[in-house]
């Protein structure tokens, strides 16, 4: 490894840690954010009866579709972590120190995917006290929270370059509903086939309705691959919508970092 980046890990590492102290000052955050998505689990499962289309047991199909849900929702965290940095000028104090630039933003990231990582087994969990089980093996409920972690690592960089054009805190919640439709015109709470066509066909396109299909396939839920190209392609839509945009965000938030005023 060279030592530009082992430069990079080091730095990245601090700021990582940095964020976590966050947490240990912050402990109601990070409750509220592990807790909301478990809300709304039981909230879709039990007072709202089953979703319109789907066969079988509801709570098969809404555990995986929560677990997809769960990686779009709660980016405003991080998003407000970041503009309130650039608001006091922590930043710039960064940026003024001998440390690779970059480690702002992985440590920020890694911070996030850490707490993502955490909200995954609590809602694993909390579905099987609920009565779902997992039919897939081992093997597959690894690939599946693979497929769920880089949801969220796209949906993030999406979060990040997002509060970097905002600027401020108070701006995070207006912008953050730019995220909105790819959380709620999906396939998480019901079939696309149960919806007008028009809205289907839009459904079935969307990132998140691709993760949600390819981990309820392998967590042994039927049906999910059969239908609309959209569907049976579920698993490469499910990694080719994720690195999209990590190749389109990434690179947009690291050049709005480096452009950033000293």
């Amino acid at each position: 490894m060279s030592t530009t980046n082992a430069t990079v890990l080091v730095d990245s590492w601090t700021m990582t840690r940095r964020e976590l102290a966050h947490w240990q000052r912050q402990p109601v955050q990070v409750v509220v954010g592990l807790l909301f998505p478990v809300m709304l689990l039981v909230m879709f499962g039990y007072l709202m009866g089953a979703g319109r289309g789907v066969e079988g047991e509801y709570i098969g199909f809404l555990v995986p579709g929560m677990l997809a849900l769960t990686m779009v929702f709660g980016l405003e965290s991080t998003m407000l972590s970041v503009t309130q940095d650039l608001g006091k000028g922590v930043i710039d104090r960064f940026r003024s120190m001998p440390m690779a630039p970059s480690a702002v933003l992985v440590g920020r990231s890694a911070a996030d995917m850490l707490q993502s990582a955490l909200s995954l087994v609590v809602m694993i969990v909390v579905g099987f006290a609920l009565g779902w089980r997992w039919d897939g093996g081992a093997t597959a409920l690894l690939g599946a929270m693979g497929l769920l972690l880089l949801l969220r690592f796209s949906m993030l960089w999406l979060g990040i370059h997002l509060a970097m054009v905002a600027g401020k805190p108070e701006l995070v919640q207006a912008v953050q509903i730019l995220v909105w439709p790819i959380g709620f015109f999906s396939n998480a709470f019901a079939t696309p086939g149960s919806m007008p066509d028009w809205l289907g066909a839009a459904v079935e396109w969307n990132p998140l309705s691709a993760t949600a299909a390819a981990v309820r396939d392998m967590a042994g839920v039927p049906g999910q691959l059969s239908g609309s190209f959209a569907a049976e392609h579920a698993y490469q839509l499910a990694v080719a919508w994720p690195v999209v945009l990590i190749a389109l965000f990434f690179p947009l938030a690291v050049r709005r970092f480096r452009g950033l005023s000293h």
